[in-house]
């Protein structure tokens, strides 16, 4: 469609829901409409929301152009090769793509062996006086958050200095940190560290009420719960979920993330995820705000979250049913 459309919509989410409200659409994308804009033109039945987010994926192992299609208009990719990484921000097939880039570890440390990364995608720090080239890698090629892994199941860790010097030149770089903390005490040790986010909520032990509500004042979780048996609920699903329920309770904030990439997950919204996160007390807007976030300044995207039907009790479900809605599919829509 060729220049702005206004419409109005059954009810618009920003953060909260809205209730009403007119929506401007035009090259820059969806933004809510303000007094110096035209009167709507038309009409869309259901609710907006800005576009839905998986916050945890692997754009390597998958193929992310099926990911709109399935009712995902943006990722954060924890991990992959520079040369590819680099290409993703311009592919229209994707969804809107914020990428971490290699992933920082201790010499053949976590993921080297795994079999899932290739050798490109693993940045190796042996010591804090590799930090600034390692991180300054990531940055200079786009990254706009550090990804590093603190995986003690799996071989060596990074020794405190270097993590810790890793958060330190992130953030003067003005960028966050994430952290894939597995084994006893790794969880700690990225929030003593100054860890922004954990790419996974913790599975390999339960964390105590001291911890949790310390983290829960500084730090986000990526839920990533189904990844533990996808839909069949062992033990380190119930760790996590438990950690996530106790997170919640204390104030925390997690985000709808899959690690898609990891097993058979959907490529779209995955319901069970949802579903899980809800059961973890996640209450209806919350889980709103875990997939759909809070618009900027008014606006909903380059691509919005459309759900047609009216709102259910069964949230989870409801966010499910979700489509991308881009400027070209806004026409046909309206009435």
């Amino acid at each position: 469609m060729s220049g702005a459309r206004v419409f109005s919509v059954d009810e618009c989410w920003a953060g909260e829901w809205l209730g009403p409200s007119v929506v401007v659409a035009d090259a820059g994308g969806f933004r809510l409409a303000t007094d110096a804009d035209p009167a709507a033109s038309g009409h869309l039945t259901g609710a907006l929301l800005p576009g839905f987010r998986d916050a945890h994926v692997h754009l390597g192992l998958v193929d992310g152009s099926a990911l709109p299609a399935g009712g995902i208009a943006a990722v954060d990719d924890f991990g992959w090769d520079l040369d590819t990484a680099r290409g993703w921000a311009t592919d229209g097939r994707l969804p809107s793509v914020r990428y971490a880039g290699q992933l920082l570890t201790a010499p053949g440390g976590y993921p080297s062996g795994s079999g899932w990364a290739p050798p490109a995608a693993i940045g190796i720090v042996a010591s804090p006086g590799e930090v600034p080239r390692a991180v300054d890698r990531q940055f200079d090629a786009g990254a706009s958050f550090i990804k590093l892994t603190l995986n003690s199941d799996a071989g060596p860790v990074l020794e405190d200095a270097s993590l810790q010097a890793i958060v330190r030149h992130a953030h003067t770089r003005g960028i966050t940190v994430a952290a894939h903390a597995q084994g006893a005490g790794q969880a700690a040790r990225a929030y003593a560290a100054g860890v922004d986010r954990l790419a996974h909520a913790p599975w390999s032990e339960e964390l105590d009420d001291e911890l949790l509500s310390a983290m829960a004042r500084s730090q986000s979780w990526v839920s990533t719960l189904d990844i533990h048996g996808w839909g069949r609920q062992g033990r380190d699903f119930e760790v996590a979920q438990q950690n996530v329920r106790r997170f919640i309770a204390l104030g925390g904030t997690v985000l709808y993330g899959t690690d898609l990439g990891n097993g058979p997950l959907p490529l779209g919204i995955n319901e069970r995820e949802l579903r899980a996160l809800a059961d973890a007390g996640l209450g209806p807007d919350a889980l709103v705000a875990s997939i759909a976030g809070a618009s900027d300044a008014g606006g909903l995207g380059l691509r919005a979250s459309h759900i047609a039907e009216p709102r259910t009790p069964d949230t989870a479900a409801w966010l499910a049913t979700a489509s991308v809605l881009t400027i070209d599919s806004l026409e046909g829509l309206l009435s």
